[in-house]
């Protein structure tokens, strides 16, 4: 079964109360997995996998299927790393740098798909 898309509206609502620094731990929730919704439609594939724990993964970027195992690209980091990086209040080579992100394989870079435009 397909996950449940969240709505523009709610995940903009999410998104307002993370950068309020309101956000209790549900609403960050919300957003992480709005902002992974709107990676996954802007890159679709299944070459890179982008985790956030403990609120959501997605595969994206076109290239080899992955389908058993660890992922060959794998890009990890927390919560609030994401939500900086997907809106553009942080650069993917800062973070990465600041050690916030780990990228492993050839197509980890997404610095070319970030910051989303929400």
């Amino acid at each position: 079964m397909p996950a449940r898309k969240i709505d523009v509206a709610d995940g903009r609502a999410a998104l307002a109360s993370v950068a309020a620094s309101e956000a209790a731990r549900p609403v960050l929730a919300t957003a992480v997995r709005y902002l992974l919704q709107l990676l996954d439609e802007k890159a679709p594939g299944n070459s890179v996998e982008v985790r956030v724990p403990p609120f959501g993964a997605v595969q994206v970027v076109q290239g080899p299927r992955h389908t058993r195992g660890t992922p060959p690209n794998v890009v990890e980091m927390d919560a609030a790393t994401w939500v900086a990086l997907a809106t553009g209040a942080e650069q993917w080579a800062d973070a990465l740098a600041a050690g916030r992100v780990m990228a492993s394989g050839t197509r980890a870079d997404l610095s070319d798909l970030l910051p989303l435009r929400p």
